[in-house]
Parts: structure tokens; C-alpha cells; sequence
């Protein structure tokens, strides 16, 4: 999505990202060019080989009975971030923030400033894969919790004209939950979905949304085990394919005078 955007010299002015689009936007706030959207494919392709979600079954268990909340320690994606990231969201070329959710206070909290990795690393930390973020007393966890798509703060920033980039799940129809497994992931999308939907209804009439395609002719299911195999990275360049290609043609199609 990101190159289908930069290709067509749609450039952002501001990024705020969640979780996965934290990373990816931070990435691209440092350096909003095609070249640099071609490298997030590499730095993906790096999660396996770093080894960021490294270990066994038995290890992961072990991990797991030793910390009593986690499956992964988070050191090899903080050192895979302090090689791909400036020090301080300051030194970003593009204006960028991220959100986490905050345990203590249960409230969203924007990093606006500040070390630009410990941010990222909040917004992504996955509860129960990865550990929550501990910043000057306080513990933050994946920001997906509290606003998954954060339009309606790109807007209170002052964008007019917004690109969202999904994960491929908001056309699909929810349905009730038919297996134990599937009651926290049915709520967790309620969630998301009701978020995303009650703020694109408050929008001012002059904010232009775009929700890029992600190019998946049958996109994952919100309550399909398959999507939590996070470890799995053998689609990484696939869906990266579908996605610029989709996303092109749709661009291609509404031809924005925006950017």
C-alpha cells in the first residue's frame, strides 16, 4: 500500500500508526520513499531471521511459566528497531505518532515525543505474546486495545485527506462466535469495528477517507485461528504483492488531487 501511495507521489504529511503501523510508520516517517516502503518488505523478511518470535513449543512454554504473561521476550525486536529507526520520534522527517493503550490509567496515550523506539515498541507489545512496556512507571500495551484505526485522530491533527491502511478483515460480515476461541476474537473486532465506524460518522464533511485494499480475494476471517499463526511469515511478499497491486488500481481509479 505503501509503495502504490509513494509511487504515485501521494506523500504523507503526517502518519499515525498502531501496533503494526506503528513499526511501518515510523519506518516511513524516517524516510518517505519508495525505496525505503521496498525495504520494510526486508525488514519483515528479518522478524524470522532475527529470530523475534524465536523458539519451541517447549521454549515458548517455558517463557510463558517463567513470566506468567508472555510467550516472547522482546529484546530481538528492539534490537531489529534500533537498527532501522533515528533515536527520537523529533528526528523523524515526517510528523508521527503512535498509540498505546496504558494499563494503569485504561486510556489511550499518544507518543508525540520522545525515544522513537520504546514508542513503537509500546504500541506493538501484543499482550500475551509480547511483554508490556514499562516507561517511567507506567506499562503500556498494544495500542490495537484502545484505537485500532486511528483516524479520528490523523483528522483532530489537522489531515483533510486520509489513507487507511487495514489488515483486510473490515469487509467481512460478523457473525456470532461458534467455538470457545472464537468469543475473545468476535469481541475484540465488535470493538475495532464500533471504534472505526462511530468515528468515520463525526468526521467534518471536508475529511476524504481512503481505505486501500489489501488485494486478498478471500480476506482473513475475524474468527479464523490462521490469522493468530503471527510466527508464519511464508505470505510476507505475497501479500505485499496483492496489496500494492490492488492498491494501485484503486488509486489509479479514484485519481485523488490530494496528497
Amino acid at each position: 500500500m505503501l509503495e502504490a501511495l509513494l509511487d504515485r507521489g501521494i506523500a504523507p504529511s503526517l502518519i499515525v500508526g498502531t501496533s503494526v503501523g506503528a513499526i511501518n510508520g515510523a519506518v516511513i516517517a524516517a524516510q518517505p520513499t519508495v525505496a525505503m516502503a521496498g525495504r520494510l518488505t526486508e525488514v519483515w523478511s528479518r522478524f524470522e531471521q532475527e529470530g523475534v518470535f524465536k523458539g519451541s513449543l517447549l521454549r515458548r512454554a517455558a517463557t510463558l511459566v517463567r513470566t506468567r504473561t508472555h510467550l516472547h521476550g522482546d529484546e530481538a525486536l528492539r534490537r531489529l528497531l534500533v537498527d532501522v529507526l533515528p533515536e527520537r520520534i523529533e528526528d523523524l522527517a515526517v510528523p508521527f505518532q503512535c498509540v498505546a493503550a496504558s494499563i494503569e490509567r485504561a486510556s489511550e496515550h499518544w507518543f508525540e515525543h520522545g525515544p522513537l523506539v520504546d514508542a513503537v515498541m509500546a504500541s506493538a507489545a501484543v499482550p500475551g505474546i509480547l511483554p508490556a512496556v514499562e516507561l517511567c512507571g507506567e506499562h503500556f500495551v498494544d495500542g490495537g486495545i484502545v484505537n485500532s484505526i486511528p483516524v479520528a485522530r490523523a483528522v483532530e491533527l489537522g489531515a483533510d485527506t486520509v489513507y487507511v491502511l487495514q489488515v483486510g478483515r473490515l469487509d467481512r460480515p460478523l457473525e456470532p462466535p461458534r467455538w470457545p476461541w472464537e468469543v475473545g476474537l468476535v469481541a475484540f473486532e465488535i470493538a475495532r469495528r464500533h471504534r472505526f465506524v462511530g468515528d468515520l460518522a463525526r468526521l467534518p464533511e471536508n475529511v476524504t477517507v481512503h481505505v486501500l485494499p489489501t488485494g486478498q480475494t478471500d480476506p482473513p476471517r475475524y474468527n479464523d485461528l490462521s490469522q493468530l499463526r503471527y510466527r508464519d511469515s511464508s505470505q510476507i511478499g505475497d501479500n505485499i504483492a496483492r496489496a500494492r497491486e490492488a492498491s494501485g488500481l484503486y488509486l489509479d481509479r479514484v485519481r485523488p488531487d490530494d496528497g
